[in-house]
C-alpha cells in the first residue's frame, strides 16, 4: 500500500559540510557532547541532532524502502529555524535549505517533495521566500513554529503572511522548535516536548480560530503535527470560554468546534485509542500520515502500525497513509 509522510524532517548535506573541523554554516556551528552526539549551536540556542540527521539521500532512501514508506515531504529540521538570529542569516539558511530540499525532489521525484522554512521573525522576507520556493520550485507549503519569538500568529503582523499562504496555496505545517510553553517551568522529564509540544498545537489551533486568521482567511491549509496536540480532546472547554466570555467571542462568530475540520492532523498521538478519537472528532479525512522522522519521538515501524489497528478500517487507513495527502498536496 502508498504512504505518504508529511512528518520528515532533513538537515542539509551542506550543515554538514560547512561545520565540520570546526566550521560554520551561516555562523551556525556544531560540536559533540559528553556522550559523542552531535550538538547544534545557534545563537544561544543548541539542540541534539540524531544519528540518523547526517544521512545522505541514499542512505534515507535505504531506510524509508525498509519502513515502506513511499514519500517523505520534506520539511527542515527546526532548530534551523533561527527566528532568534538576524534576519539576513535566517534568509540565507532558510534559501540553503530550501535549494537542497529542491534538489532532492528534482533527483528523487517519485520519493521527495518539500515544506519549505521561512525568516519568520522578518514578514516580507518570509512572504518572498514562500513565494519563490512555491513559484520556482514547486514546493507544497512550509513549516513554522507555533509562535515567532513569543508573538502568537494571530498578531496584525502576521495578517499578510497569511493573506500570501492563502493565494500560493500553500500547505503550512506547525511544528514546535526550541523552548515549548511548559519550558519555563520544568525542564525535567522531557516535559517541554511530551506535554508542552502538545499545549503549543492547541495554543496554535485557539489563537488562529479565536483571533479570526481562519475567517479571513478561508481558504488556508494548515496541518498541525502531532494530532493537533490537546485540541481535540479540550475543544469542549475552548467551546465553553467562547459561549461564556466576550474576549473569547471578539473575533469569530462560531465556536471553536466548528473549526475542527478546517485543519489537518497528523497521526502522530501513538495509541489506537487516541487515532480513532482524533478520527471521530475531524474525520477521516482530515487525518493524514506522519512519522517525526529520524527524531526518537518517531514511530518505529509507522506503515505497519497504521495497518495492525483494528478499529481502522481498511478505507481510513488508505485515507491516512496516502490518499487524503495525494489529493491535498497533488502527489
Amino acid at each position: 500500500m502508498r504512504s505518504i509522510d508529511i512528518h520528515a524532517h532533513v538537515t542539509p548535506q551542506c550543515f554538514w559540510r560547512a561545520t565540520r573541523d570546526g566550521g560554520n554554516w551561516h555562523t551556525l556551528t556544531r560540536e559533540q557532547d559528553s556522550r559523542g552526539r552531535e550538538v547544534l549551536i545557534s545563537g544561544d540556542q543548541r539542540g541534539q541532532l540524531p544519528p540518523k540527521a547526517s544521512w545522505t539521500p541514499e542512505q534515507r532512501l535505504a531506510d524509508m524502502d525498509s519502513l515502506g514508506v513511499d514519500i517523505h515531504v520534506l520539511s527542515p529540521y527546526a532548530g534551523f529555524y533561527n527566528y532568534n538570529l538576524d534576519t539576513k542569516i535566517a534568509i540565507a539558511t532558510s534559501r540553503d535549505s530550501n535549494d537542497e530540499i529542491s534538489q532532492m525532489a528534482k533527483s528523487w521525484p517519485d520519493r521527495f517533495a518539500g515544506l519549505a522554512t521561512l525568516p519568520m521573525q522578518d514578514v516580507p522576507a518570509a512572504i518572498a521566500e514562500l513565494e519563490r520556493v512555491m513559484v520556482q520550485l514547486g514546493f507544497k507549503g512550509a513549516m513554522i513554529n507555533d509562535h515567532i519569538n513569543g508573538r502568537s500568529l494571530d498578531q496584525p503582523e502576521f495578517m499578510p503572511f497569511w493573506k500570501a499562504t492563502e493565494q500560493l496555496g500553500a500547505m503550512i505545517l506547525f511544528h514546535q522548535g526550541g523552548d515549548t510553553i511548559v519550558s519555563s517551568r520544568i525542564k525535567r522529564y522531557h516535559l517541554p516536548n511530551s506535554i508542552g509540544n502538545l499545549a503549543e498545537r492547541a495554543i496554535t489551533f485557539a489563537t488562529l480560530v479565536m483571533g479570526g486568521v481562519m475567517d479571513a482567511c478561508p481558504d488556508l491549509k494548515i496541518c498541525l503535527s502531532h494530532g493537533g496536540g490537546y485540541t481535540c480532546q479540550g475543544i469542549g472547554r475552548l467551546d465553553r470560554g467562547w459561549e461564556t466570555r466576550p474576549e473569547a467571542r471578539a473575533h469569530t462568530s462560531q465556536p471553536p468546534s466548528a473549526y475542527l475540520r478546517r485543519f489537518y492532523y497528523d497521526c502522530i498521538v501513538y495509541t489506537e485509542p487516541a487515532l480513532r478519537y482524533l478520527i471521530d472528532t475531524v474525520g477521516v479525512d482530515r487525518v493524514v500520515f506522519g512519522t517525526d522522522w529520524p527524531y526518537d519521538m518517531d514511530f518505529d515501524w509507522p506503515v505497519s502500525w497504521i495497518l495492525s489497528l483494528e478499529s481502522i478500517t481498511q478505507e481510513e487507513k488508505e485515507a491516512i497513509l496516502w490518499k487524503n495527502l495525494e489529493g491535498l498536496l497533488g502527489l
